[in-house]
């Protein structure tokens, strides 16, 4: 294999990625009408929410989150300012027994 053929298929692949890396929606370029309707169609999403931060948020009454977690109200930024949306926590108190 010649070093323009692996060249080119290493630029290939790299684009690929960087491609597949950025396809996470990004919440601060929606209104939260958009936000709400992409978690509530998927049952959960993995979105970006500022420049370095992302996190799986899932509709309220869902089982997306792990068996030790609850659905839980948090807040992210979007177009039309913060909107509530739901995130998989520890739940503030556990049961006795």
């Amino acid at each position: 294999m010649s070093i323009r053929r692996i060249a080119l298929t290493s630029a290939a692949v790299t684009l690929a990625f960087t491609t597949l890396a950025q396809a996470r929606p990004d919440t601060r370029a929606m209104t939260c009408q958009q936000t709400q309707a992409l978690i509530q169609s998927h049952g959960s999403a993995v979105l970006t929410t500022g420049p370095n931060t992302y996190a799986l948020y899932v509709r309220q009454y869902s089982n997306a989150c792990d068996w030790s977690l609850i659905p839980a109200v948090g807040f992210v930024p979007t177009l039309d300012g913060q909107c509530l949306v739901h995130r998989c926590r520890e739940p503030l108190y556990t049961p006795p027994g």
